[in-house]
């Protein structure tokens, strides 16, 4: 299993980019998102990447942080979901914008995603909503794991490019501290999403404030 590739970018068309490892080329499908993000040709790159095996194809589809590349799993999962909608729907929202949608089941989110019609992007929804807590809280595993590692990303704006949300990591700190104060995982994930969309650049204890008030009693 090929888990990650570092090397310098020879060639990028409109949905894959071609890096150079070592004098070997390889072949890696990315996001809208991801290509914008990656450096001029003839600089260093590393891409986190899923290797899709069948009958007749090998494709190498990249990601800029582990994050990322979890989402893309957690989307192929679902029926009608291929690696060809996981990369548009990530393309469109980021790893950040998805885990919002699916926890405040934002089906129409999803839906604007290129090639992502009405009953997929509501099955998306529906068969994730359980699992989107789970994805969320590695959030601040996977960004910590990271640490220094060398991920040439260059900070630019995307086609479609939803408004920012607040860090991964921030997101799944505050959803591990309410699940902690005994809230279900699924309704702290909401709470947590919601929080996030109202405040984009809101750190962990501000995110957890906000929560906790969506989630108080309502008189």
């Amino acid at each position: 299993m090929i888990g990650k590739l570092t090397g310098r970018v020879d060639y990028q068309a409109a949905d894959h980019v071609l890096l150079d490892v070592n004098g070997v080329g390889y072949t890696v499908h990315c996001s809208e998102r991801t290509l914008a993000a990656l450096p001029q040709v003839g600089e260093m790159a590393a891409l986190y990447t899923e290797l899709l095996v069948r009958e007749d194809l090998l494709q190498l589809f990249g990601f800029l942080t582990l994050y990322e590349r979890e989402w893309h799993r957690l989307l192929i999962s679902v029926q009608g979901i291929g690696a060809k909608a996981s990369m548009a729907i990530l393309g469109t929202l980021g790893a950040e914008g998805i885990a919002r949608a699916i926890a405040i089941g934002d089906w129409g989110a999803v839906k604007a995603a290129p090639g992502v019609g009405p009953k997929i992007a509501q099955r998306v929804v529906n068969e994730l909503k359980d699992k989107a807590p789970a994805t969320m809280a590695l959030g601040g595993t996977v960004h910590e794991a990271l640490g220094d590692a060398p991920v040439h990303v260059i900070e630019t704006t995307a086609p479609a490019t939803p408004r920012p949300v607040s860090s991964a990591s921030a997101q799944a700190e505050a959803l591990s501290a309410l699940q902690n104060l005994g809230y279900a995982p699924s309704e702290a994930a909401s709470a947590v999403a919601t929080a996030a969309g109202e405040a984009p650049e809101a750190e962990t204890p501000a995110l957890i404030r906000a929560a906790l008030r969506l989630l108080a009693p309502k008189e």
